[in-house]
């Protein structure tokens, strides 16, 4: 790529930023292990976790399996509250022992690196994917960038190993600007990288709702100015601490759609588990509400109804399907209807991934689609639109079906599985092909089925490193 050009902010983004409210948030955050070791966390969060969970946690610190150098300990009071009378979040906020019993697994499994053409910038796909912050308001336990988070070296492409680096607004911008012009100058590709034009960006991390409001509103204003039509946050503070959704941060939203309205604002929450959101009567039970469906948490469902409000505004749940936490198909038909029914699309759900210490989270991808097909029976077309996603280097790929009856092929004796690359990385000239393979119950990643393919179209199981022609084997 030719040289990144410089990106300066008009004069309307400044006012803009400069009207902005920083507004003042207090998650009631604690952070750290010791604090329940020694028991200084406040009276009403003494006994979170017992006497042998801590002694077990306490046992393995300084070695290479203490669990707070592979992700830190962290919970704001917020989630505190509901995961008290809830075994499925204490599964997702507590450590655990399992976490660093098996670190095998890759910093990288999705070769992102690869597509990082400057600081804190994943251009994979069609759309660019930004680190903004480098934490969350509190740490789910089976987080996918744990690299980030607890600050590890990760490979870069020259063979340097270093941490990963934050997004720049004048970088991020300025390349923006280059690839685009790129774009347009050789007729709707890019002379090198054949993809289109840059519309749409991911804001990342971390989550970046633990920026000021300031920040969030300086990245998306730079960016409307940089040409992109679809700003992406990716944020779990709806179940960490709604209350960061309050009149400063919304003054902030409507001032910006005031101020470009032709770009678009795309929330994508992070919500695992009902037990996030809905309230419980004495017995652990759901409350119906009168009027239909369920009974929310007032302030979770006050920021998402105010959220809703904003027809600019779009909401989108995405989750993996985590041991413990959510591989339950009566769990998650209850969190997809409840989200339809509140104005939040449920987008994707997924397998783990083949990342350090993985395997003490990932449902068997076999077992997380049949789950999520059970978990589908009796909602409705709209409902149930959500599809079972599985990231490759090639791209993201969606796990289509998983048959009983035996194939009378090669490998199919027990049935197969279908994979499908619904996201191809660079110019996604594999985009649609499917993998066929036979099944195998305890697989959690594409290298469990590379002994049992029978056709591979879309290249996930290459032959050898000379031979990843696509088809039958």
């Amino acid at each position: 790529m030719s040289t990144i050009p410089q990106f300066t902010s008009s004069d309307k983004a400044q006012r803009f930023v400069q009207a902005i409210d920083k507004g003042r948030y207090d998650r009631q955050i604690t952070a750290g292990l010791g604090k329940f070791v020694d028991n200084t966390v406040e009276a009403a969060m003494q006994g979170f976790y017992t006497e042998d969970e801590l002694a077990a946690l306490v046992d393995i610190q300084g070695t290479d399996r203490d669990i707070e150098q592979r992700m830190p300990v962290k919970i704001t009071r917020h989630y505190f509250e509901q995961a008290k009378n809830s075994s499925a979040l204490q599964q997702l906020i507590k450590a655990s022992p399992a976490e660093t019993y098996d670190l095998a697994g890759s910093q990288d499994p999705g070769k992102q690196m690869d597509y990082s053409p400057v600081e804190g910038l994943l251009h994979k796909y069609e759309i660019g994917l930004i680190y903004v912050a480098s934490t969350c308001s509190a740490h789910c336990r089976f987080c996918y960038r744990e690299e980030l988070i607890a600050r590890k070296d990760v490979a870069r492409p020259d063979g340097a190993m270093a941490p990963k680096g934050l997004a720049k607004v004048e970088e991020v911008c300025g390349y923006i600007l280059e690839h685009n012009r790129a774009v347009e100058a050789n007729g709707g590709r890019h002379p090198e990288s054949g993809k289109e034009k840059l519309r749409e960006v991911l804001m990342s991390g971390g989550d970046p709702m633990v920026l000021s409001n300031k920040i969030i509103g300086n990245w998306w204003a730079s960016l409307a100015e940089a040409g992109i039509e679809n700003i992406r946050l990716g944020t779990k503070e709806l179940a960490f601490f709604p209350d960061r959704f309050d009149d400063a941060f919304f003054d902030m939203l409507d001032k910006f759609h005031e101020s470009y309205p032709r770009t678009s604002i795309r929330f994508v929450v992070h919500f695992n588990h009902p037990d996030e959101f809905l309230k419980k009567d004495a017995g652990g039970n759901f409350i119906t509400n009168p009027g239909g469906g369920l009974e929310w948490l007032d302030n979770t469902i006050r920021s998402v109804q105010r959220l809703a409000s904003r027809y600019w505004v779009n909401i989108d749940n995405q989750s993996p399907i985590i041991k413990g936490i959510n591989d339950d198909s009566d769990a998650l038909r209850i969190l997809q209807r409840e989200l339809k029914r509140n104005r939040i699309e449920n987008s994707r759900f997924y397998c783990g991934r083949d990342i350090v210490g993985h395997r003490a989270f990932n449902v068997p991808i076999e077992d997380a689609w049949r789950i999520l097909n059970e978990s589908q029976k009796g909602l409705s077309g709209i409902e149930s639109h959500a599809k079972l996603s599985i990231t490759h280097y090639k791209g993201k790929t969606e796990v289509c079906a998983v048959t009983n009856a035996p194939m009378d092929v090669r490998h199919g004796e027990n049935g197969v599985v279908i994979f499908k690359l619904y996201r191809g990385a660079g110019d996604a000239k594999l985009r649609g092909k499917v993998a066929i393979v036979g099944r195998n119950p305890g697989a959690v990643w594409f290298n469990d089925y590379e002994d049992r393919v029978i056709f591979d179209e879309a290249g996930l199981f290459p032959k050898s490193k000379d031979d990843a022609k696509p088809g039958f084997y």
